[in-house]
């Protein structure tokens, strides 16, 4: 009897074992990152391709390398103590959903939950960071393909700021300002700024893969 309640009181006591990433924080494990940008040398240091850029810093951080994985390029390797593929989809931003959810099946993901997206954001300040779990496009055509492929938007995104362009002393929301905008390269003031926040969603990322969405956002957000 007296073992019997010392085993029942050692089990009360004892201290909780450590949870691995993603359990218990409301989000499963990130899995798979990707970059949003576009393809090509000319598209290379625009403001799109901020997504890109981050995925290629990440890689040379962590020591992975890119290789051809049908129309993406795709990474794999280990963050934080767990294996993890980042990917930059050849294919045009606006049309980029299918690869995403292709690669989704290709790594064997439960579901698009398992998705961290990194991409500009027109609405954020330049070098602002934000981060979320899940949600809308915010009219981003990359994001609403891959919602529109995945046939869901319950995954990550991190969100670089990259301004809007200024008309007349005014920011503007003209379409064809907004695209010259977005594929053009940044000033080297904006871009020593973007490189900033491009280490700062870098760091981010890490946190999110180790120890979950929702620390990530407390952290940076």
């Amino acid at each position: 009897m007296s073992e019997s309640l010392f085993q029942r009181l050692r089990h009360l006591v004892a201290p909780e074992p450590e949870r691995p990433s993603g359990e218990g924080s409301g989000h499963p494990d990130i899995r798979l990152v990707v970059g949003l940008g576009n393809p090509g040398k000319e598209y290379a240091e625009t403001r799109r391709n901020v997504g890109f850029r981050t995925m290629n810093r990440l890689a040379r951080r962590h020591g992975m390398e890119f290789s051809s994985a049908g129309k993406a390029a795709l990474a794999e390797g280990i963050i934080g103590g767990r294996r993890v593929a980042l990917a930059k989809p050849r294919v045009f931003v606006n049309v980029g959903g299918p690869v995403v959810w292709n690669l989704i099946k290709r790594l064997k993901l439960d579901d698009a939950s398992e998705l961290l997206i990194v991409r500009d954001d027109i609405d954020l300040p330049n070098g602002r960071l934000r981060i979320r779990p899940s949600g809308g496009s915010g009219g981003h055509k990359g994001v609403k393909s891959i919602i529109d492929a995945a046939g869901s938007d319950q995954f990550g995104r991190i969100r670089i700021g990259i301004g809007r362009p200024v008309v007349n002393g005014k920011p503007s929301w003209e379409p064809a300002h907004v695209a010259d905008y977005v594929l053009s390269d940044p000033s080297p003031s904006e871009r020593k700024l973007l490189d900033e926040t491009v280490e700062r969603a870098m760091d981010a990322i890490e946190l999110a893969i180790t120890e979950g969405l929702d620390r990530a956002m407390s952290e940076y957000n």
